[in-house]
């Protein structure tokens, strides 16, 4: 509808997790947001888990989380002049989402919160994303929120939600959002590039060197890459967490797309996850 979308991230799972979803997000403002200046606002939500965990009984961890990020954002929104917040909540996908838990999560702010997606079913949101793209990376990006809470609560009580809260060191809560990293989304490429030192960027290739070209299928196909004196495989980057272990070990893989963004990320990414013959190919 013409409203500038920015991108707030909530990190539970470390470096790896935060790259997975600076890749959607980087997508998402290639292809359909261009035009604006967007901010990338990462928190490191890690310390706030642990407190949740260490503090908080079983069964209202997951709704404590959620009002926790909703005040967290809510925060940041205030800071930016951000006028409401969106969500991907549909009613009853999970525990949380319940009617009673989401009126007591939107409880904790009087900032408005938007859920396009409120009356959708499981199906008709993954036709969405296939629709613009996002499917492949959600299929996937690790789910973290799910492991808080064995036995979740589908109808939180607000006095018993306010006791558990009263435990809760907010100072944490506070420092972790007044540490929030704020990136303008443009520089996401540059500021990958500055955290890949570790990786090599190539424009040449060795003897036991593959160039990996991690493009989607669409961009392999309208243009394929064809480099005189080496093999080129095809890997889109989505497939990468689950099946660059399958390749050859022994060789050194060269990652290639159009722009260098990507392959910047999924450096970082392997590398990560232990994967030290990568490098990065500029030509």
């Amino acid at each position: 509808r013409g409203c500038r979308v920015h991108y707030c991230f909530f990190n539970l799972g470390g470096a790896a997790h935060e790259i997975g979803v600076r890749q959607v997000a980087h997508y998402l403002w290639n292809r359909f947001g261009s035009s604006h200046r967007v901010r990338f606002v990462a928190i490191n939500f890690e310390p706030v888990v642990g407190e949740i965990l260490e503090k908080i009984d079983d069964g209202q961890m997951g709704v404590i989380l959620k009002r926790m990020m909703v005040r967290a954002a809510s925060k940041v929104a205030e800071r930016y002049g951000v006028q409401a917040l969106v969500t991907g909540e549909a009613l009853g996908q999970v525990s949380s989402q319940t009617l009673t838990n989401l009126r007591l999560i939107d409880n904790v702010s009087d900032t408005l919160i938007l859920r396009p997606l409120i009356s959708y079913d499981k199906e008709h949101i993954i036709n969405l994303a296939r629709q613009i793209g996002t499917e492949d990376f959600a299929r996937t990006m690790p789910e973290y929120c799910g492991v808080i809470s064995k036995s979740p609560t589908v109808k939180a009580v607000k006095s018993k939600i306010e006791a558990e809260e009263e435990k809760f060191d907010f100072s944490i809560l506070d420092k972790v959002v007044e540490e929030a990293n704020n990136v303008d989304i443009r520089e996401i490429a540059q500021q990958t590039e500055q955290e890949v030192v570790e990786v090599e960027t190539v424009n040449g290739f060795g003897p036991n060197d593959v160039i990996l070209d991690i493009r989607s299928v669409d961009e392999q196909e309208d243009k394929p890459l064809k480099v005189e004196g080496i093999d080129v495989v095809s890997l889109p980057f989505y497939k990468l967490s689950t099946k660059f272990g399958d390749l050859d070990q022994n060789r050194t893989w060269l990652l290639w797309c159009e722009r260098g963004v990507m392959s910047r990320l999924q450096a970082l990414y392997l590398r990560e996850q232990g994967f030290n013959n990568v490098k990065v190919y500029r030509p």
